[in-house]
């Protein structure tokens, strides 16, 4: 199967997976619930995925190590929730970081990885904040963890893929990804 084919299986996979089911906390201890706790909202899902894409542009450096900052930022802002801790504008955060990263990628922005990988973590500190909050009661903490945590990486490298599939196209194609991802992040931060 082609890398292009087994990309689009993999989001529909995942797209499918998100309509199947209305929301988290369906199945007991832990890691189904984790697992598609981040497909289940759209911008969990645009955010990771918009990430993953806008990460193939970066340096080889920044590109290779975003996954780690997303999946740090998710287990740090989780950490904070489990930990009693709150994180003012969780959802602003969250929604921001929709309309910020289709912003980065409808310019084509190329960001220093201390400026880029700051942002990637800040970003998800405020999803796995969401993540660790929501977690359902009676879930075992390390389950959940594993679950959401493999979910956010799979969807990140979904981005990823569609995006290593965009340098090879015109770059007016990842301007209008990245033009809608920013519209509809300025639609979910005004809702």
């Amino acid at each position: 199967m082609k890398l292009t084919a087994k990309l689009l299986t993999a989001a529909a996979l995942l797209a499918a997976s998100a309509s199947a089911m209305a929301h988290p906390g369906h199945a007991e201890g832990g890691f189904i619930s984790g697992l598609l706790h981040p497909m289940l909202g759209l911008d969990h899902l645009l955010a990771m995925a918009a990430i993953g894409f806008w990460s193939v542009r970066q340096s080889n450096v920044m590109k290779n190590a975003t996954p780690a900052f997303v999946v740090g930022g998710m287990i740090l802002g989780a950490a904070l929730a489990w930990g009693g801790l709150s994180l003012p504008g969780v959802e602003t955060g969250i929604t921001f970081s929709v309309l910020v990263a289709g912003i980065l990628i409808a310019t084509l922005a190329k960001l220093p990885m201390a400026v880029g990988g700051t942002l990637v973590g800040a970003f998800m500190l405020f999803h796995g904040f969401a993540h660790g909050a929501e977690m359902p009661i009676g879930a075992t903490l390390a389950a959940y963890l594993a679950g959401f945590s493999i979910a956010t990486l799979a969807i990140t490298m979904v981005g990823r893929g569609l995006g290593s599939l965009m340098l090879k196209a015109d770059s007016r194609f990842s301007r209008g990804v990245g033009g809608v991802l920013a519209v509809v992040g300025a639609y979910l931060a005004a809702a």
